[in-house]
């Protein structure tokens, strides 16, 4: 996900210690690309549940290459934008950080 998409809203006065950290925030939107990478690996597995048949991913050994192809499908469409749920949580990553 390109770094301009996820904008963390500034810490409230009186935040945890390091909030403002950029290696912190860093390593949190980070964290929420590959959540998002990961669900969206998951929803593309269900999508391709149904496929079968011969072809270059129809079944037997394919079945492995399938789920290779829908990771790293996933994590292309984390990187370059997705579908925003990376940005969610990290909102919430930030606000569990500002409370404790």
């Amino acid at each position: 996900m390109s770094e301009a998409m996820i904008s963390p809203t500034p810490p409230a006065a009186g935040s945890a210690p390091g909030a403002n950290d950029p290696g912190k925030v860093d390593a949190l939107r980070h964290a929420a690309q590959e959540f998002e990478a990961i669900f969206l690996a998951q929803v593309l597995d269900t999508m391709t549940q149904g496929l079968g048949g011969d072809g270059l991913l129809g079944g037997g050994q394919a079945e492995v290459f399938r789920d290779m192809l829908n990771d790293e499908v996933a994590k292309l469409i984390s990187r370059s934008g997705g579908i925003h749920v990376a940005d969610a949580v990290l909102q919430e990553m930030l606000k569990a950080q500002e409370v404790g």
